[in-house]
Parts: C-alpha cells; structure tokens; sequence
C-alpha cells in the first residue's frame, strides 16, 4: 500500500486546492486501493485560471519564439529525469503498464523539444494588387483551453500544450478524471522551467463541471479536446452557443483492417494483435474491425489468436508486464456488456486467456476477445468498445471490401495488407479515414504526417508540421503604398 497522493490545481504558478476544498478519491483498477484525493476544479477555479492566462497573455506573446522555447526545453529534460515516476503514476491511476510507459515520454519530450525550435509562424506579403504592399499575419488567440483523455495524459498534454505556447498563446488545461497524476507531475515543474505565472494552469475535475465551464468560457478562444464523440458533440454545441471559440478535435474511431488473400498473414496478425490489445484495447485507433479476404479466414483466426495468447497480464506497476486492467469500473463493465453482446451474435467467440504472470490479475483485467462472423448492423461492428475486442469477417471481392469498411460513422484510422501495389494504392483512396496504413496499421504513423480523422472522428489534424497552425489566428493587412505598380 502507497502512501495516499494529495493532488492540488496549478492557478498562476501557485499549486492550490479547490476553491471549495473539495476533492474525488481515485483507485488503483488494480489493487483497488485509494492512491489519490484529487483537486475537483470548481467553476471559480476556471474563472480564475483564465483570468490568469488572460493576463499572462500580452508578455508572453510579446517574447522571442527562442525565448519562448527555452522552458519548453526544461520540460523536455525532466521528463527524462523523472520517466521512472512518470510511468508509476500512470500505471496506478489508469493501469498503464510500466513497461510499455517509454513511447509516452519519448512523444512528450519530442513535442516540446521540437516546438522548443521550429516555433516561428510565417504568413506572407503580396504585391499582387496595384499600390498596395499587402500582408498576412499569423498571431496568437489569448487564451486556449485544452481538455485531454485519460489514455495516454502525457501524449495529449505534450501534444497540445507545446506548439499552444509555441505559438504565443496561454493555456488552460483540464485533465481526465480518471488520469490526473502525471499531470499534476508535470504541474510542479512549469514554475521551476521557467513559464512565467498564468502561462500554464492545470485543472483536474470532471467534465461535467470544470469541462463545461472551459467550453461556454467567453474569454477563451480556442479549444483542443481528444476524447469521445459524444463528449466532442456537447463541447462543440457549448462552443456555439457560447461565443464560436474555435475547436479542434481528435475523436473515436472503428478503424477497419482489409486483409486481402495474398498477404502476410502472420505479419497482419501480429500487427493487427498489437493495435487492438496495446493499452488494454483503450486506443482510439486500435484496428478493431478486421475484414478477412474468403478462403483465409481460419488461418487468420488462428495466428491473431496465438499471438494474442502470450500477452502477460498482470501488476502494471512490475517489469514484463504487456497489459494491464481497464482503466476502472465503468470502463471495465462497458466492455463486458460489448462482450456478452458478442457471445450472443457472433458466429463464435474466443476468449484467449492470455498468459497470466504470478496469477496477479485484477477483477478489471480482461483478456483478448477475438469475435468472428459479427453481423454489420450488430453494435459491436458500429460502436466504439475501447477494449481488447476484435470482431473477424470476411469479404469476397475488393469492392465489398471497401463498403463494408466504410460503413461507419467514424473515419479516424484504416488499414489494409496485400503485395499488390496497384490494389493498395487503389483501396487507400476509397477508403474513408484521415490515417491509412499500407501492410502495417496503428499505432504506426509519422511525426510530420496529418494526424487526425474525417466523419465523426473529429476535426482539425495534429502533428510537428500542422499543429501550430490551430493556434494562430490570420489578418490581413493592406498597405497603400504611391509608386507601387502591380
């Protein structure tokens, strides 16, 4: 049993409890243990922090993008430096195995290191018009909110908050209820980094009041949520109603894998097995429909099954652990109700019961759940689980192939495996879906490459490259100027 943590919000430089001292107890999925009483961010709270980064605003924009950057690159550091205490505070607040930590702070410190130095927006001059010498601008909004899910806290923190203050704007961000230790780590360096007070404020609470007070906030300008759809749908609804903040979202996914008949099969397995069962299956865009070409359906089956069988199950907080408990009750039961809706409509169901180390699992483990023959109007094929379920159809021809895929109201992620050039290429455009993998699927993608999804996947697309584009605001400027030709 660890000592109890008492978290406290970030306002101003100043670590403080709520303005009503209230709190929410948070349990370790599992042992069950208390491991924190968590600052519940009140509406005041929000008033206050965005007032805070209201008045931050005009200094820190005025800097330097080197000036700027220099804390970024502290942050950077201690990341590195306290990696080991970064990784046990997501495995006991949301079960994410130790082992598996290092791609969340190797993508934090490459966010901020690089927003550290590529920091300098650009707009552009004309003299397309004659006598005038025209321009565009690119400055920052004010004050940006940042809501961020419980998955992967560090990722989403990282990859909002850096090219946010790149661009010269002051942020206010909300963490998940259900993931709020690593950033209220990561909320006791922003004085020592250097960020000047209000620059950076870090509420935790939930959604339906802290959230909300950030989406109907008429002072702040723009808004970065990863989350649901369904939560996206009220922020975007509380953002038009309130004052058209501008919103950019990163939402659910029901990414679909074609696995055509002269593929890989093993390699489709084995990289499909990973998309789906990483994180215990809490990715947005984990493969979680996979769509078999007929006559290699059992061979498939059988090679996703047995690698899905050597998973380690276990204590997150211990070395070789690969999967841990979903990330508490309400997600744990959410994907029970998905399941025992499988077993009642697929055409068979195999439970893997994956390797179990030193038979310590918690009641909110589950092992990998591979589903075959689902019907497509089933909610299993339709809904999002955010578990390690995985559902097995087939297809005949690639034009079914293709419909069935795109049969969904989410579009955030699709892949496909063939040795044919021709016929990759040709399914990649069809597809509906603003990420694509070609013989290889989630979690791969690239640093500079747009990402984020169409349909219901969400608006707006994050990477090095794109990112900071979201937090700048375009003016133009017409310059009359004698003398000037066209």
């Amino acid at each position: 049993m660890t000592e109890v943590i008492e978290t406290q919000l970030l306002i101003n430089n100043k670590l403080v409890p709520a303005s009503d001292n209230g709190s929410f107890e948070l349990y370790s999925p599992h042992t069950g243990d208390l491991v924190a009483k968590v600052a519940e961010a009140t509406r005041d709270d929000v008033n206050t922090a965005v007032d805070a980064a209201q008045a931050a605003f005009p200094a820190w924009s005025a800097l330097s993008p080197l000036q700027r950057g220099a804390p970024l690159k502290k942050l950077a550091d201690l990341h590195l430096q306290e990696k080991d205490e970064l990784a046990r505070l997501d495995a006991i607040s949301m079960g994410k195995p130790v082992g598996t930590h290092g791609i969340d702070v190797h993508y934090a410190v490459t966010q901020y290191n690089y927003f550290a130095e590529a920091a300098y927006p650009q707009g552009h001059t004309s003299l397309n018009t004659p006598g005038f010498l025209n321009m565009s601008l690119r400055q920052p909004f004010g004050v940006v909110a940042i809501i961020i899910p419980w998955n992967a806290p560090l990722i989403f923190f990282a990859k909002k908050v850096a090219p946010a203050l790149a661009a010269g704007n002051c942020v206010v961000v909300k963490s998940s209820e259900k993931a709020p230790l690593t950033p209220w780590k990561v909320s006791q360096w922003i004085e020592k980094c250097g960020f000047p007070p209000g620059v950076i404020n870090i509420l935790s609470g939930h959604g339906q009041t802290s959230g909300q007070a950030l989406s109907e906030h008429m002072k702040i300008r723009a808004l970065s949520f990863t989350g649901s759809t369904r939560t996206g749908r009220s922020i975007a609804v509380a953002a038009a109603t309130s004052n058209f903040k501008k919103v950019v979202f990163e939402l659910g996914g029901k990414s679909p894998s074609l696995v055509f008949d002269d593929a890989d099969i093993e390699q489709a397995a084995k990289d499909i097995e990973l998309s789906i069962n990483s994180n215990s299956g809490q990715a947005c865009f984990a493969s979680s429909r996979v769509y078999v070409q007929e006559g290699i359906k059992s061979q498939f089956v059988e090679a996703i099954t047995r690698v899905a069988k050597t998973r380690k199950l276990g204590d997150p907080t211990k070395p070789g652990i690969n999967q841990g408990p979903q990330a508490d009750k309400i997600q744990y039961e959410n994907v029970q109700k998905y399941i025992a809706l499988g077993k009642d409509e697929a055409g068979s169901t195999i439970d893997t019961g994956a390797g179990v180390t030193n038979n310590e699992v918690s009641p909110y483990h589950i092992h990998p759940v591979i589903f075959t023959d689902v019907p497509e109007g089933s909610r299993l094929t339709k809904e999002e689980v955010f578990g390690p379920v995985v559902i097995v159809n087939e297809f005949a021809t690639e034009e079914e192939a293709i419909a069935k895929a795109n049969n969904t109201e989410y579009g955030l992620y699709a892949s496909l495996y063939t040795k044919d050039l021709e016929r990759a290429l040709r399914v990649a455009k069809k597809l509906e879906s603003g990420m694509l993998g070609v013989n290889c699927t989630s979690p791969t993608n690239s640093w500079d490459m747009p990402f984020g999804g169409w349909k219901g996947s969400g608006t707006g697309r994050e990477s090095l490259l794109e990112s900071m584009e979201h937090y700048l605001e375009v003016k133009s400027i017409y310059v009359k100027v004698n003398g000037i030709g066209g």
